[in-house]
């Protein structure tokens, strides 16, 4: 089993309420989702959240969409997903993060079978960047999540949930995926109010004649409205 972790809260330092901020009148969280569920390698799906009150309007969001929701510490992550690892027993999880609007289900599955194939510990096509900033996928297996969490972690480690896995090469294999051309300066995750008003053009171009639209049909949008492109460069509050 492959269960994909969707780790999400509303107390962004940055943007605080993206998860849930609107995009074509659906919250952000929810048009993220709806890609998700298109990954053929997924056999389930949770999103992980915190027990801060912040995150209630969030659980009522997703408990009204019926998505599975588990709540845990604020700050230590790794316990969050400790928690849904021991709960659901997959053999695999693929960790993402709900500020990635455009997260490509083909992508994903891109991620899972090298994954699968390589038996990896870990893989990943954002440790090496050549994919645009938001289309972000991690891989681990359930095995080296356990063995990582009996290594007595940091509070660092415990919260950025991967970390101890990728600074460790000499314990857990790590498997790359990149592309080419690298695409890397493009940035599709939203942190800023910028970020997320690229991502709502995006969705208004592209999401009413076709919902699945992918990184192909982006990357096409670009090329012929090149004023929409949108890199590291274009941040501002």
């Amino acid at each position: 089993m492959m269960l994909a972790v969707l780790q999400a809260r509303c107390s962004s330092t940055r943007l605080p309420g993206k998860v849930l901020a609107p995009v074509l009148d659906r919250p952000m969280i929810l048009r993220q989702l709806e890609r998700i569920e298109r990954a053929a390698r997924i056999d389930g799906l949770v999103v992980v959240t915190s027990v801060d009150p912040s995150d209630d309007p969030l659980v009522e969001v997703l408990d009204g969409e019926g998505i599975p929701t588990r709540r845990g510490s604020l700050a230590d992550v790794y316990s969050r997903f400790a928690g849904v690892v021991d709960e659901f027993g997959p053999e695999h999880i693929v960790r993402l993060t709900a500020d990635c609007p455009l997260t490509d289900p083909e992508v994903i599955d891109l991620v899972a079978q090298r994954h699968l194939e390589s038996g990896a510990d870990y893989t990943s096509n954002a440790l090496i960047r050549t994919f645009p900033h938001g289309l972000d996928v991690e891989c681990v297996s359930a095995d080296a999540f356990r063995r990582l969490g009996a290594l007595g972690l940091g509070p660092r480690e415990r919260e950025h949930v991967t970390l101890g896995l990728y600074a460790r090469p000499e314990m857990f294999r790590i498997e790359h995926v990149v592309r080419e051309p690298d695409l890397s300066g493009l940035r599709w995750t939203v942190d800023y109010r910028s970020d997320l008003e690229f991502v709502r053009r995006v969705y208004a171009e592209l999401h009413p004649s076709d919902p699945a639209f992918g990184t192909r049909d982006i990357l096409a949008l670009l090329e012929s409205r090149p004023e929409l492109v949108h890199t590291a460069d274009d941040i501002g509050d």
